[in-house]
């Protein structure tokens, strides 16, 4: 028997089934607020690449030596 079992086991025993779900839905929602973050920081670096590549673009095509 594993430890996630034995605490599982232990929990129910105890009749502490609704602190059980509390726990695995606030896990599950702090997992997905997570990945959400992930993804939208990978998503604002993507998009700040493309702005200084097309910055980058118009200064190079726009004649402005600067």
């Amino acid at each position: 028997m594993n430890t996630f079992d034995q605490i599982t086991e232990a929990v129910i025993r105890r009749g502490d089934l609704a602190h059980l779900a509390l726990f695995v839905w606030a896990s599950g929602a702090s997992a997905l607020l997570a990945m959400t973050l992930r993804d939208l920081f990978a998503a604002n670096r993507r998009f700040d690449a493309f702005v200084r590549e097309l910055s980058l673009f118009n200064r190079r095509h726009s004649g402005d030596p600067s």
